[in-house]
């Protein structure tokens, strides 16, 4: 027996699921003109609100730390996909806000997304897939202890960031 194959852990299990989703989603990105973002600019991208979002915030709700933040943010500017604006109210506080080009992005990443968890959802049933995303998330949240429901950072390192 091949350790972990026929009884993989949480921990290989969600490594497995994350990582085959990243190579699906970026590939499909890639197709449809967003070949040069990577799974570590998702720490920005997937958490962003239209309007924009301050880095601070940005760090707790991925759970990576503010520098990080700091440096993938600067990556996307120049890459097109966000830019720096100064906050309403607060003229020292930026908010980082998605281009075109990042609305774009965004737009495709939720479609691919939810394209990929209808396929889940048809290949073991509706109802099953519902109640494996509740209890995951109740899992997900536990493991982060309590932290993710409230919006606080979780954690450890994640294999994303690199």
């Amino acid at each position: 027996m091949v350790r972990r194959q026929d009884d993989p852990d949480l921990g290989v299990l969600s490594g497995r699921t994350l990582f085959s989703l990243q190579r699906e989603l970026f590939a499909k990105l890639a197709e449809q003109g967003h070949p040069d973002v990577r799974p570590r600019h998702g720490a920005v991208l997937a958490y962003l609100d239209p309007e924009g979002s301050r880095a601070t915030d940005l760090a707790a709700w991925s759970g990576r730390h503010k520098q990080v933040i700091g440096t993938l943010v600067d990556e996307l500017v120049e890459l097109g996909y966000v830019e720096r604006r100064p906050a309403p109210g607060d003229r020292r506080a930026k908010l980082i806000v998605p281009t075109a080009k990042g609305r774009d992005h965004i737009a495709r990443s939720d479609a691919i997304l939810a394209e990929l968890e209808s396929g889940h959802a048809r290949a073991v049933g509706e109802e099953a897939y519902a109640e494996f995303k509740r209890v995951f998330r109740l899992v997900a949240e536990r493991q982060a202890g309590g932290r993710a429901a409230s919006g606080d950072p979780t954690p450890g390192h994640d294999p994303a960031e690199s």
